[in-house]
């Protein structure tokens, strides 16, 4: 999320509202749906938001692709933040796994 804020502050980015706005919103919405479905009663029901939680790592990923096509952030920009992305995304799988296997 750092990371995210920065990019939209010290790019051209932050001047595009629709794109910046998605962007915050998708990283955002991976963290509350984590932290949602961490509190849910039942693994099967944390699964649910930890689905959605990748869904919206992709969502990330795509506009990070929109954002470049625009010009309003670079090529090393966007591999260091679609790798980050990546690595969370793995990291919500493997949570997910494990909890379907428990």
């Amino acid at each position: 999320m750092r990371e995210t804020t920065r990019l939209i502050r010290e790019t051209p980015l932050g001047r595009n509202f629709i794109l910046r706005d998605q962007m915050y919103r998708a990283c955002l919405s991976i963290m509350l749906n984590i932290a949602e479905g961490s509190g849910r009663r039942s693994n099967k029901e944390f699964n649910q938001f930890l689905a959605i939680a990748h869904g919206s790592v992709k969502e990330f990923q795509c506009i990070l692709y929109v954002a470049i096509d625009s010009g309003n952030i670079t090529q090393p920009q966007l591999d260091a933040l679609y790798s980050a992305a990546d690595e969370i995304g793995r990291m919500i799988y493997g949570l997910s796994k494990y909890l379907r296997s428990a």
